[in-house]
């Protein structure tokens, strides 16, 4: 039987409250559900809590999933809405320490390389943020979750072209972001 196939079979088990098809599937999906967190939220612990909550979730609510050939786009979706509450946390948290570590910056000496790996880190971070929702979730999933153009497509029902498109034209933001020096906290570098 082909994975598709057996997927699909799972999920319609898993549907019927059967607790073993439900821990096959999370088998199958787990890995790439903790690399997308993990890249996304930079943080092992983190993007274990998040996956563990998609995971709870999915759990209660899989006899609700109309299509049992769209399971992978509907745990991400799961996952992706997770992540997104965590990260506006996260924004709220930075804000609140961003004037106690302009201060404590402020009397730190500058370390030569490992300052500028800090900075370029920095700059790439930044460059990731002029992204729109979707082609984050594109360019995560195809370089940390190694998804080809068809497997995001599939999950997040699109084009394939559209993927394509979409992952370089994001790839293009990034490079001119970080082209331009970037606008670090504010002022040109």
């Amino acid at each position: 039987m082909q994975d598709r196939e057996r997927e699909i079979q799972l999920v319609s088990l898993a549907k019927r409250r059967n607790p073993h098809a439900f821990a096959e599937l999370y088998r199958l999906v787990y890995r790439d559900l903790y690399r997308t967190a993990l890249y996304t939220l930079g943080n092992p612990e983190d993007a274990e809590n998040v996956v563990s909550d998609t995971v709870l979730d999915a759990y209660s609510g899989i006899e609700k999933l109309r299509d049992e050939g769209a399971f992978r786009g509907w745990i991400f979706r799961i996952l992706d809405n997770k992540m997104k509450r965590l990260m506006r946390e996260y924004v709220k948290r930075r804000e609140n320490e961003a004037g106690d570590y302009l201060e404590y910056s402020e009397v730190l000496p500058a370390k030569g390389n490992v300052m500028e790996k800090v900075e370029n880190q920095t700059m790439v971070e930044q460059a990731f943020k002029v992204l729109s929702d979707e082609e984050k979730e594109i360019v995560t999933m195809t370089i940390y979750g190694e998804y080809d153009s068809g497997e995001i497509a599939d999950i997040l029902k699109l084009n394939r072209n559209t993927v394509r498109s979409k992952y370089s034209r994001a790839l293009g933001k990034m490079r001119n972001y970080l082209s331009g020096g970037g606008d670090m906290y504010g002022k040109q570098r």
